[in-house]
């Protein structure tokens, strides 16, 4: 199987930074850049909650598309792949403080934690009070349940920016927005799969054997190997298998709702996606669940990676009054109910 080692950039070494740049100038009316980091171009008003998140580049829409009205203040990102230091996470907290005090969210990674909590102990330092950090986790591929703190975030993520993203716009305090994303994430499981593998844009190096396209269940969000599958399983099993695992994971009965995600890690087409969503809808409509929201799109991606993944969160009144209300971003929108 070739991989695409080919890009269309200037000096890969500025990649990340030319990315920020167009992105910024294509949806000025959105965001824009600030020492570096992508900000919103209208502040929310004083006295809210800021929301900041920090992560390495190379899942373009996220974060960068999910900054807006409804959503994040500031996305800091780092390199490819990799988390920004303290000191950019430090700026970020500072450019998204209204005087609320500020969410960092932050995606269970060992070098992502250890850069947010060293930022949180600058910015005690330096005289910033109200600094909540929320670790995000929801791969439930990456632990077994009885360790669930230790799992990877994934794309289910998508359901905690959304919903604190809601609570902190229409005025929620600190502790409410924190309590919704601890809320959210407990609700929500996410499993990938993927086929072969992708090529790193700076080094040109693969991520994984680009000689190997069996089709892996429990991929990680940087290329980590998961379970292999036979070549000759169809769309329908695959998507009955994850949704099990999932829900199962979930412990949730007949006659639960859910939002349900499918996520495309990067070139996925649409008719792909729209086979698997298929396959994913009837099995939850046979364990007796509901898909009372669903999205499927390229959310948050491995850089062109052929892959896709499932999130389902169990939804209640209150999560989806969240889930519902406007939000503007660059790389996601909702007009609200």
């Amino acid at each position: 199987m070739s991989i695409r080692t080919r890009r269309f950039l200037n000096d890969p070494a500025r990649a990340v930074a030319e990315m920020l740049e167009g992105y910024a100038s294509a949806h000025a009316g959105i965001v824009s850049l600030k020492n570096g980091m992508v900000v919103r171009t209208v502040p929310k008003a004083e006295g809210k909650v800021g929301l900041v998140i920090g992560n390495g580049s190379g899942h373009e829409p996220a974060m960068i598309g999910w900054v807006g009205e409804g959503l994040f203040d500031v996305n800091v990102a780092g390199p490819i792949f990799s988390s920004p230091g303290p000191a950019a996470i430090l700026a970020g907290i500072e450019a998204a403080d209204r005087g609320g005090g500020v969410i960092l969210l932050v995606s269970s990674h060992a070098g992502d934690i250890m850069n947010a909590e060293l930022a949180i102990d600058e910015a005690e330092d330096a005289g910033i009070d109200g600094v909540e950090m929320v670790v995000l986790y929801d791969d439930v591929a990456s632990a077994p349940k009885d360790r669930i703190t230790e799992r990877r975030g994934g794309a289910g993520l998508f359901f905690v920016w959304k919903t604190v993203g809601a609570a902190a716009e229409r005025g929620d305090s600190l502790e409410a927005c924190a309590a919704v994303a601890r809320m959210v994430r407990d609700r929500t499981r996410s499993l990938s799969a993927a086929t072969g593998t992708v090529a790193h844009p700076v080094s040109g190096q693969p991520l994984g054997d680009p000689e190997d396209t069996t089709l892996s269940v429990g991929m990680g969000v940087h290329g980590e190997p998961g379970h292999r599958l036979g070549d000759d399983v169809r769309a329908d099993e695959i998507a009955s298998l994850m949704i099990d695992r999932l829900a199962n994971d979930a412990d949730l009965p007949s006659g639960s709702q859910v939002g349900l995600l499918l996520n495309n890690a990067g070139s996925l087409t649409l008719m792909e996606l729209s086979v698997l969503y298929r396959g994913a809808r009837a099995a939850l409509e046979r364990r007796g669940i509901e898909a009372v929201r669903s999205w499927m799109g390229p959310y948050a991606t491995t850089l062109d990676m052929a892959g896709f993944s499932f999130a389902i969160c169990h939804m209640n009144a209150e999560l989806l009054e969240l889930y519902d209300r406007p939000a503007r971003g660059a790389g996601f929108t909702m007009a609200g109910r």
